[in-house]
């Protein structure tokens, strides 16, 4: 009896307790439910008609297309590096001076032309245009310079034209 009259002192303040319970409950029911129809809307759009088993192979084979892309990307990285070597040892860089080695006697026939790759190794040709005939000679160059000959004033310009790329006056 001891439960009995407790409940019957305090049925107000039970119901009350009862009552603020079941507006949390509703609560809450209406915001899993306004979450689930969310979630569907987001799934509807993800899926788009597919079924599960076609969204498993359709992951499947993209996970394959990637591998192989991935593939030949690295080919293609390797295949761009052998490039690069190859750039680096062709003539790319060239500087042309013109001159007349006799001051006030003929006119600007005679030329040094500077021929260098990417690490400024390469050659350097020189022309001598006087009246008895025309003279060549090349030297080898490394690093922007010659190790075994001496270069005149002329050749050192047409190899300073080439590294620095500038158009050269011809």
């Amino acid at each position: 009896m001891l439960v009995a009259d407790f409940i019957n002192k305090n049925l107000t303040l039970l119901l009350l307790i009862m009552l603020v319970i079941n507006v949390v409950v509703v609560v809450t029911v209406l915001y899993c439910l306004i979450k689930t129809l969310s979630i569907k809307k987001k799934s509807e759009v993800f899926f788009q008609g597919k079924e599960g088993k076609n969204l498993e192979d359709l992951i499947i084979k993209n996970s394959s297309d990637i591998k192989a892309l991935d593939k030949e990307i690295q080919e293609l990285y390797n295949i761009s590096n052998q490039i690069h070597t190859l750039s680096l040892k062709s003539i790319h860089k060239f500087g042309i001076i013109r001159f007349n080695p006799f001051g006030d006697i003929g006119g600007d026939q005679s030329f040094s032309v500077a021929l260098l790759d990417g690490k400024n190794n390469g050659v350097v040709i020189s022309s001598l245009h006087t009246k008895e005939g025309t003279r060549v000679y090349s030297k080898p160059i490394a690093k922007g310079e010659s190790e075994k000959y001496q270069l005149t004033e002329e050749e050192k310009q047409a190899i300073k034209v080439a590294i620095q790329n500038k158009p050269s006056k011809v």
